[in-house]
């Protein structure tokens, strides 16, 4: 792990401390009421940060074989408990960080598009709310794997699943309306288009946050 070791499962005391912090520090007691999970079709499913509890339920219920965690590694006792969890019922858990306030670069998404192409399924992938690096999974999934449009793979991002695109997370949307505008001038496969053309840090810099959204995003819900 690329962080020091904060919670000893082992001990009664590091996995009490591990389950405050996921409830309390992560906001796990919100997502212990509401997972935010969606069926993506093709034995993919994206949701919420799960607790030890929901892995087992989608487990059992939907026979998970493999977790994409988009947060990465990270320092939060949902971590910890996620990887036991899977550890014990011998769920493939997978590291792969997205980022909710700054376009994807190329090598992320072709290493995204190999992940899939490997990944054993069904599988689910999160992040902490699934909204915004869900969503732009999500989107990347039905374009590079399910071989669907990238406008239609847009609906990914919408607020149904707490994504706000007038606060720092719309540039993600920004990101596809880019590609979707330069399509529209002469048509271009999108990732040729990410591969020749596409400039993510130039995008980021263009890239303007607008309205009350930023706020409750970035202040109330604290998003990554």
């Amino acid at each position: 792990m690329g962080f020091p070791m904060r919670f000893n499962l082992s001990s009664p005391i590091g996995r009490a401390l591990a389950w405050l912090d996921m409830h309390l520090v992560d906001h796990g007691f919100i997502r212990a009421m509401y997972n935010n999970f969606y069926d993506l079709t093709g034995g993919l499913y994206r949701c919420s940060q799960p607790s030890p509890s929901q892995v087992r339920e989608y487990h059992s219920q939907y026979g998970i074989k493999s977790i994409i965690n988009l947060r990465g590694e990270n320092p939060f006792g949902s971590y910890y408990l996620e990887e036991e969890a899977c550890r014990e019922l011998g769920i493939s858990l997978i590291t792969y960080r997205f980022y909710s306030r700054q376009p994807p670069k190329p090598s992320e998404i072709h290493g995204f598009k190999a992940l899939l192409s490997t990944l054993e399924y069904p599988a689910i992938m999160h992040c902490k709310s699934g909204a915004d690096r869900a969503g732009i999974a999500s989107a990347l999934y039905r374009i590079l794997h399910l071989g669907e449009d990238v406008k239609s793979a847009l609906s990914e991002l919408d607020w149904r699943y707490g994504h706000f695109r007038k606060s720092d997370a719309g540039v993600l949307d920004f990101f596809f309306e880019s590609y979707l505008a330069r399509n529209a001038r002469s048509p271009i496969a999108f990732l040729e288009w990410v591969d020749t053309e596409y400039d993510w840090q130039e995008m980021h810099r263009r890239y303007e946050k607008s309205g009350w959204s930023s706020l409750v995003a970035d202040t109330i819900l604290r998003r990554e």
